[in-house]
């Protein structure tokens, strides 16, 4: 067959729409569901204890759309298209939002640390640093005064340790006020004055535009070590202290049990709501998991606990679903369940 002009036009055509469909990054974010990876290869407490099942951390996979994704999301079941603005705050670049995901998943892990070392009476210290900036949202009072990787000691002249200190202080302020901000920069101590501005989005809460989690050192005895990769966000908590609680102690928490849960944890102990808890069911089931331990959010109406069975009766999974309020709940579950 001899091409033409007329043909090569046309072939450069379809070969110059199929990469626009495949690569074109739409205004839009996919969520689907990831893995359920087992936590023995991520977790690794030195000296810990072994158990005959596994806890598993459950992912979700996300990224920008191309107009194929976009199309193929919209048809598949279990999957979320969202308006990136919703995911990414404008003036947040994608590097700075991977950022703030990684830093999420460390503080998580300090968390699940302290958990689970007090429940299991071993050997924990905790120092506080002062509050960790890890975004600062452009065109916001903060943009140009601070920047990622910023560490706030102090606000007003009082000592700022934790981040829910600097979050308090500022909720009794109003729109216009000025704060006055001590800020650790590469081993300079600076001040800042940034005004407080009210976010609409936000249900009028006055603030100054930035993302933060307390900077605090956590150090324990037997040591543990987390190899979580790229994996971001703060939604494992609650089972990496189940992780560590099992190594720490003998028994076998598992029971021989594929065990995958969800849930951000406190250092107090308590789990709170995650997004996309259906696609973490899904990709549960995909694992072979037999529990799901899902934040209860104290059995209010469309928790993650009632999404997550509905979600398993959807799919036709005989994994059972288990609603947790607290890590000691979880706990009591694990202990008195059947092998």
């Amino acid at each position: 067959m001899q091409f033409n002009k007329k043909h090569i036009l046309s072939l450069l055509i379809v070969v110059a729409l199929a990469f626009f469909l495949s690569t074109y990054q739409l205004p839009y974010y996919i969520y689907k569901p990831g893995g359920a990876d087992p936590l023995n290869p991520i977790v690794e407490v030195q000296g810990g204890y072994e158990s005959e099942g596994d806890m598993h951390l459950v992912t979700i996979r996300g990224g920008q759309a191309t107009p194929i994704q976009y199309v193929l999301a919209k048809a598949m079941p279990h999957q979320e298209v969202l308006p990136l603005r919703e995911v990414r705050q404008e003036g947040v670049s994608e590097s700075e939002y991977f950022h703030a995901q990684l830093q999420m998943m460390e503080s998580s892990q300090e968390a699940a640390k302290v958990v689970a070392y007090k429940e299991a009476g071993e050997d924990i210290k905790i120092n506080y640093n002062g509050v960790y900036v890890v975004a600062v949202v452009e065109g916001m009072p903060a943009d140009g005064e601070l920047k990622a990787g910023d560490r706030i000691t102090g606000i007003n002249g009082q000592e700022i340790k934790e981040s829910k200190n600097l979050i308090q202080f500022v909720e009794d302020k109003q729109a216009g006020d000025t704060i006055a901000l001590e800020v650790m920069r590469d081993g300079e101590r600076l001040t800042r004055e940034i005004t407080l501005e009210r976010f609409e989005e936000l249900e009028n809460k006055v603030g100054i535009g930035i993302r933060l989690v307390t900077d605090r050192e956590v150090s324990v005895k037997p040591e543990v070590k987390f190899s979580s990769g790229n994996i971001g966000g703060p939604s494992a908590g609650l089972m990496f202290s189940l992780e560590i609680y099992d190594q720490l102690t003998e028994g076998d928490l598992t029971n021989g049990q594929e065990i995958c849960g969800t849930g951000e944890i406190d250092y107090d102990g308590n789990v709170s709501r995650i997004g996309g808890i259906d696609k973490k069911v899904v990709a549960a089931d995909d694992e072979g998991c037999n529990i799901f331990l899902a934040p209860n959010e104290d059995g209010a109406k469309g928790s993650n606990y009632e999404v997550a069975k509905k979600t398993v009766e959807e799919i036709g999974s005989n994994m059972k679903v288990v609603p947790v309020d607290t890590f000691d709940e979880a706990i009591e579950y694990l202990q008195g369940m059947d092998g």
